[in-house]
């Protein structure tokens, strides 16, 4: 953490590619945080997930800090970013250290993540987390944390998403350009599933769609860790496309009848009512079917829905996901989706809203706000993990010390 930065206002940004989305947070002194501050604004300068215009996602960034700085009434200095893109990759890698001291410490650790680590990493590529899936002690069973066990031989199979540096590189400039420091850069599916899963979830296997308006964005967990990762470049703006072309309607037009009428099943069409959309041209206006809107939009959500299915059935993970699918992000909210995936994947289906370990304002109680609150609850984690090593640093040198000034004492 940088010198200088109020380490009790803990701020995340969404980028995407349909809306900037800044939540800022406040850590009580009970151990408890507060959300203090929210900003949205469009976002104009990202296509799937990547900046194509830095100019305009300054602009965009720099609006939605400002409404969130209004709101929470204090400076933001600092962010942590999640990033998403059809540029994302990822891979499972093994790494094997000898244990020098019998009893398996920490530093052991960072070494056998750091062996699993030393992988080729394709041209223009940087590795963005490297996350341990499990260890095993002298080839014996698997364990979730090594430390302060005994063996000579220490493994693990860790998960190692990567990123393009040209990507990464851009998104951070356009936030320190906006004004904020980026502290931490963390996977937007990552970020979701911390905050729409439960720990039952977790263990028992679980898989996580979070569609945004760019990328559908995959994640597999089981035994409370990541098993795989994978990023879909089609999503909630492919159906705002579809009901442009389709109604010959402007896509701002087409936008709000989504939201306001989109349907993504005709099963749970009950009732099919007419709807007035403005034309192409802008200064006419035209009246549809809702049932018109369905067969536009029925097909593209059984397109991204048949692309993760494929994409599980491909990489052998149906035995990873016992407790059935998640559904997040702005594209889950379509009536009927839930539905329609309950059909393509025979499996159950629910949409995931953020649940975390502090209260929510009933108006952010929405999967739109799944990975902002993920975002938060990755740094909180964070800090206590950092704010751990700082004390306990300390008092082993001096314990360390101790020992080092008894045994001079003795001989």
């Amino acid at each position: 953490m940088a010198k200088g930065f109020n380490e009790q206002i803990i701020t995340a940004i969404d980028v995407g590619t349909t809306k900037i989305c800044v939540l800022v947070a406040k850590k009580l002194d009970d151990d408890s945080v507060e959300t203090i501050g929210v900003g949205k604004a469009p976002s104009d300068g990202l296509s799937k997930g990547v900046v194509i215009d830095v100019s305009k996602t300054i602009y965009s960034i720099r609006a939605a800090l400002k409404e969130a700085q209004l709101m929470a009434g204090t400076p933001i200095e600092s962010v942590s970013v999640g990033i998403s893109g059809a540029h994302i990759q990822s891979l499972n890698s093994h790494g094997v250290v000898p244990i020098k001291r019998g009893e398996i410490k920490q530093q052991d650790v960072v070494a056998v993540l750091a062996a699993a680590k030393a992988i080729p990493i394709p041209e223009g590529q940087q590795i963005l987390h490297i996350l341990p899936q499990y260890f095993v002690i002298d080839g014996r069973d698997k364990v979730l944390d090594p430390v302060g066990m005994h063996g000579i031989r220490l493994e693990v199979q860790a998960h190692i998403i990567m990123g393009a540096i040209a990507s990464v590189q851009n998104l951070v400039k356009c936030c320190e350009m906006a004004g904020v420091a980026v502290t931490d850069i963390i996977l937007e599916q990552l970020a979701s599933a911390q905050a729409v899963l439960s720990e039952d979830e977790r263990k028992l296997g679980v898989g996580v769609v979070d569609i945004g308006g760019g990328t559908s964005d995959l994640a597999i967990y089981q035994h409370e860790r990541i098993c795989y990762t994978s990023v879909l470049p089609v999503a909630g703006n492919h159906f705002t496309n579809d009901v442009a072309i389709g109604l010959c309607t402007t896509l701002k037009d087409a936008e709000r009848v989504k939201k306001e009428y989109g349907i993504a099943c005709v099963d749970v069409l009950e009732k099919d009512d007419f709807l007035e959309v403005e034309m192409v041209q802008g200064d006419q206006k035209q009246v549809v079917h809702v049932s018109d809107l369905v067969r536009i939009l029925e097909p593209r959500a059984k397109e991204v829905l048949s692309l993760v299915h494929e994409e599980i059935i491909k990489r052998n993970l149906q035995p990873f996901i016992t407790t059935g699918l998640v559904l997040t992000g702005g594209g889950s909210l379509l009536v009927g989706l839930q539905e329609l995936a309950e059909k393509i994947f025979d499996m159950p289906v629910r949409i995931g809203k953020p649940k975390v370990p502090f209260s929510i304002p009933g108006s952010l109680q929405s999967p739109i706000y799944a990975t902002g609150y993920g975002l938060l609850m990755h740094t909180i984690q964070k800090r206590k993990e950092e704010q751990m090593s700082d004390l306990h640093g300390p008092l082993i040198k001096r314990v360390f010390n101790q020992m080092k000034t008894w045994m001079i004492d003795f001989f």
